[in-house]
């Protein structure tokens, strides 16, 4: 077993031979002054080590350190491998938060904005196989600064609410690999077409095309599936379709999450291979039929859980790739068939084990910490770069860019938050024209053509609960927002889910400090699971209703409404949480 803390390829469905995982020990300071540049922080050597890829507020960094921090800065020398030698080597941030500027061997290479999505610097002309390469980076997270931040703590050093210990700085794999100097493929863009059983392939490509032909090859554990190859020069994005034949076809669903095996290779005007990377894809499709979201062409109901993706001591990372497995498991246990992955652009491994284990998933945005009255065009690049990252996962079944938006009501004039809500909607739909786009997940909503509605609602009592969503039957379902100054448009007959509800207080032990939940602590376990049977039922019963989310799959520090302990240990009798939610619901049966 490596040393290396989170040594995993970090993304499993564009992968190459050869590469480098740079996660470990670092050179770190905190420059809380953030004028590390003026003192000589990127020549000079770093006073603290951290253990990366993990954040400097977490306990697993070996920092720990959980006030606000303004900016910090890293060092680490890494040989370029000699064996590289006529290739050019990429160096790789999986996500750091939220500024960083990058300098290798005294040469800036890169400045990225955003803390959820990656980057690449080449370090052509700055360090070449067999060199020494040191990397020094620079993260600035300044408090106040307005930016998509998920539910970390913006006002207060510490806790609080639904506010969480901060990320700074690198709090995912840095790594490097090596890639021809002539030309390169690009991240694959894997379109399944369900309907007519083939994938339709995107290789964008970097660098001299002439001459190249790009191949794609599907197979599955009995061999070739399909196969198909094009003039790589002819376009500027060549675009391949793998025509799946009958006795190939094999869809993925949840019950059944297979995925064919794909190789891409770059092939020059020799007959040999030039680049080449393995990838993955599921054939799948999703559509809509009056209020159902279909899976394949079925009504699949939705029993998704809100998961935040918070962990005691790596806080927004995961301590190893077993714990981004174990929490789709305990799910799956509990009875959820998906996740709404909140405020969060979670790491793309767990959108491979997602895939992998037949795990719905709504892609969503930390946009939290976003003024909304004033939109920057920071937001849309960001999201932007979300959609692209993850757009070939069969595991991600939707979008939505917002959470809980409100406070400016529907009127005559276009606010901030109506550019802000339509440029992020319009980005997803520009992006991917296959899954269903939510504008925002509860309160405002304002896209008259959202694929999707939906609502959030705490009530605790299942027999008020239960009459306020059957009034969808008589087109009036449940808004959020004031009823004389609504936030939202009116419901236009989309596809209608409960995006959040339950999130029932339950701490049967002492914890310290404080500690909430939504509702009255029931009085006893039983009280509880009556009570969550009873509000799951209200809307597995509904045949108007394609979906819920539960609130939350684990605790997450104070907020103690988890159907897991923070720890992942098990708050209840699975069996029994599991049993309440199977049960085939109202729209499965139309």
């Amino acid at each position: 077993m490596s040393d290396i803390p989170r040594s995993e390829h970090p993304r499993p469905q564009f992968q190459r031979a050869e590469w480098v995982c740079l996660n470990g020990q670092w050179e770190f300071e905190i420059d809380q002054e953030d004028n590390g540049l003026e003192n000589g922080l990127r020549e000079r050597e770093l006073k603290q080590r951290i253990l990366v890829p993990f954040s400097p507020e977490s306990e697993l960094s070996g920092i720990g350190h959980t006030d606000f921090i303004n900016a910090v800065w890293y060092r680490k020398r890494v040989a370029v491998p000699s064996e590289w030698a006529g290739k050019k080597a990429l160096l790789h941030f999986q996500a750091v938060d939220y500024d960083a500027t990058v300098w290798v061997n005294g040469v800036e290479l890169a400045r990225h904005r955003g803390g959820w999505t990656p980057f690449t610097c080449d370090l052509d002309g700055a360090a070449a196989p067999g060199e020494e390469a040191e990397i020094v980076v620079r993260a600035r997270d300044l408090r106040g600064t307005d930016r998509p931040a998920g539910k970390q703590s913006n006002h207060r050093p510490d806790n609080a609410g639904c506010h969480y210990t901060r990320t700074t700085g690198i709090w995912q794999t840095v790594w490097m690999e090596a890639v021809p100097k002539r030309a390169q493929l690009l991240r694959t863009r894997i379109t399944p077409d369900h309907a007519n059983s083939r994938f339709l392939l995107v290789q964008p490509i970097r660098g001299d095309q002439a001459g190249l032909t790009f191949r794609a090859d599907l197979s599955d554990e009995s061999g070739e599936a399909a196969s198909a190859e094009c003039d790589a020069g002819a376009d500027l994005n060549p675009t391949l379709t793998l025509d799946i034949p009958p006795d190939k076809a094999r869809l993925w669903s949840t019950d059944d999450p297979h995925l064919y095996d794909l190789r891409l290779t770059l092939i020059d005007e020799n007959g040999a291979v030039l680049d080449e990377a393995s990838s993955y894809a599921g054939l799948r499709g999703v559509s809509i039929d009056g209020p159902a979201v279909k899976i394949n062409g079925k009504p699949v109901f939705q029993r998704l859980v809100l998961d935040q993706g918070y962990y005691p001591d790596g806080i927004m990372t995961a301590p190893t790739d077993a714990a981004l497995i174990e929490d789709i498991e305990l799910s799956i246990e509990a009875g959820f068939n998906g996740a709404r992955l909140h405020q969060k652009v979670f790491e793309e491994r767990f959108l491979y084990h997602a895939d992998r284990l037949g795990y719905l998933c709504w892609g969503e945005f930390g946009d939290w910490g976003i003024n909304r009255g004033e939109p920057r065009a920071g937001y849309i690049t960001e999201w932007l770069e979300v959609l692209e990252r993850d757009y070939s996962h069969p595991s991600i079944v939707g979008w939505c860019p917002l959470n809980e938006t409100g406070g400016q009501s529907i009127d005559d004039r276009v606010t901030g938050l109506d550019d802000l809500t339509r440029g992020l909607f319009l980005a997803a739909k520009a992006i991917d024209q296959s899954r269903p786009v939510l504008d925002t997940s509860g309160y405002a909503h304002r896209i008259r053509e959202s694929d999707i509605y939906d609502c959030h609602d705490y009530d605790q009592n299942p027999e008020s609960f239960k009459k306020r969503h059957d009034g969808l039957a008589d087109g009036n379902p449940h808004y959020n927002g004031p009823t004389d100054k609504p936030w939202s448009i009116p419901h236009a007959g989309q596809p209608f889910f409960v995006s959040e509800f339950g999130g029932t207080w339950w701490q049967p032990q002492a914890v310290e400090g404080d500690s909430w939940g939504y509702g009255k602590n029931p009085e006893n376990i039983e009280e509880f699971y009556e009570r969550f049977e009873a509000l799951c039922a209200a809307l597995l019963d509904n045949p108007l209703m394609f979906a819920y989310c539960y609130t939350q799959l684990t605790d997450i520090f104070q907020e103690q409404n988890g159907v897991y302990h923070f720890n992942r240990e098990k708050k209840f009798d699975m069996k029994r949480i599991r049993e309440a939610q199977r049960r085939v619901a109202a729209i499965e049966k139309t």
